[in-house]
């Protein structure tokens, strides 16, 4: 998780550093969206192939082999020639945006087996943790070291934190290197009544792949749900970033950064706060937050967003802004730990086709906002997106209510 943070902080440290070196080659703002649409793009593709890679290999070395291509791709950036640069940013949002989705969806999907499933909860809100404060660290710092030793340095520190991430993930001792090795052939359970996957002939649960796996993932009740609301959820989460800028240019034209940045720490700040809850309550009851966290979370999250561009007083502001990252932290742990319960077949299936459907939600919502921003107020957008996801939150925690009034035996957390 250490390794994670550090590359987590080149990964924001870049979002910055990397936005501002396209446009100063390029000298074209329409540049810089074209660089994020193959990010997200490439993010998109690696989620519909994340699957199938996990069915054939390791997921320690898909995590080793993707923090090899990113350090290596930047390398390339730092070393290209003036002529080469725009064919070296090219390769850097396919390389970046595919490599960082292989990652997550690895990481998220291989944790029952470094932790045990019993200390899932406890593994979610530690990775969130440390991303949290990579989060502020990269953008905090990002204008600095720009400034004050250039694209070069930015770049290098990048290539380094991902190598380091790399050695991290080396010497990670995970049993089967990621796949789940049963020799009694016990099954995994799945969420709420999915069926879970056939052990193969070697005891281990049967890597289902293509069809069969998106088959068995849709006959999980509330699991399709569950990541249709993901990705509105994105599609909300594309709405306040691209609103907060405009909506703090209003507030201080003369120093618009000044709001995103403290409204930014104080996310993050609630996000982290919430982790050591999560951790507590994890260890006091062994259980997980689960999918009412879920629905409940992305309601109060959603809400708290929309409350932050209604022009209240800077302290209510800060308070929402709290409010907002830790309902957001609640609801990654609470959604990463009921995927993790699936079978070990189908969980880097369901990682890749949430991350598939984020990614999705994210750049269509960005296309929609940027456009609407032109026409309305950040309230306005800001209040449509995520009233939208709370709508869809009601609808989910509706069915997951139904589901457990019907379901005779026990349900999961």
């Amino acid at each position: 998780m250490t390794g994670y943070a550090i590359s987590s902080y080149g990964t924001f440290l870049n979002m910055v550093a990397l936005n501002l070196f396209v446009y100063e080659t390029t000298g074209r703002a329409l540049a810089m969206g074209l660089f994020m649409a193959v990010r997200l793009a490439s993010g998109f593709a690696a989620g519909l192939t994340a699957g199938g890679l996990l069915a054939r290999f390791t997921a320690k070395s898909v995590m080793l082999w993707t923090n090899i291509a990113q350090a290596s791709v930047m390398l390339l950036l730092v070393l290209a020639p003036d002529g080469l640069r725009t064919a070296a940013l090219v390769a850097v949002s396919v390389v970046v945006g595919s490599c960082g989705t292989l990652f997550m969806v690895s990481l998220r999907s291989s944790i029952p087996e470094m932790v045990g499933e019993d200390r899932r909860s406890w593994a979610n809100s530690l990775s969130i943790t440390g991303r949290s404060l990579a989060m502020v660290a990269g953008f905090a710092s990002a204008g600095v070291v720009v400034s004050l030793v250039g694209y070069t340095a930015a770049f290098v520190v990048d290539t380094a934190t991902f190598a380091v991430c790399a050695v991290t993930v080396a010497l990670l001792p995970i049993p089967g290197g990621g796949k789940r090795r049963d020799g009694s052939g016990s099954r995994g359970r799945a969420p709420d009544g999915a069926a879970a996957a056939e052990p193969g002939a070697d005891g281990a649960p049967a890597r289902l792949r293509g069809p069969a796996a998106l088959a068995a993932l849709a006959a999980a009740p509330g699991l399709a749900l569950m990541v249709a609301l993901r990705g509105v959820d994105a599609l909300g989460s594309s709405s306040h970033n691209a609103a907060l800028p405009v909506y703090s240019s209003e507030l201080d034209g003369a120093r618009p950064a000044v709001f995103v940045s403290a409204f930014w720490c104080l996310w993050a700040l609630g996000n982290i706060v919430v982790q050591q809850l999560i951790q507590r309550y994890a260890r006091r009851t062994g259980r997980s937050v689960g999918a009412l966290g879920f629905g409940w979370g992305t309601c109060l999250m959603s809400a708290a967003f929309i409350l932050a561009f209604a022009g209240f007083p800077m302290v209510a502001t800060a308070a929402i802004a709290l409010v907002a990252g830790a309902a957001d932290g609640l609801t990654e742990v609470s959604y990463t730990s009921h995927l993790q319960t699936l079978p070990a077949g189908l969980r880097a299936h369901a990682f890749g086709l949430s991350a598939t459907v984020e990614n999705l939600g994210f750049g269509a919502g960005m296309i929609l906002v940027a456009a609407a921003l032109d026409h309305y107020t950040p309230l306005t957008v800001v209040g449509w997106s995520h009233g939208a996801a709370i709508v869809f939150a009601a609808v989910f925690l509706i069915r997951v209510a139904g589901l457990r009034t019907s379901s005779p035996g026990p349900t999961s957390p």
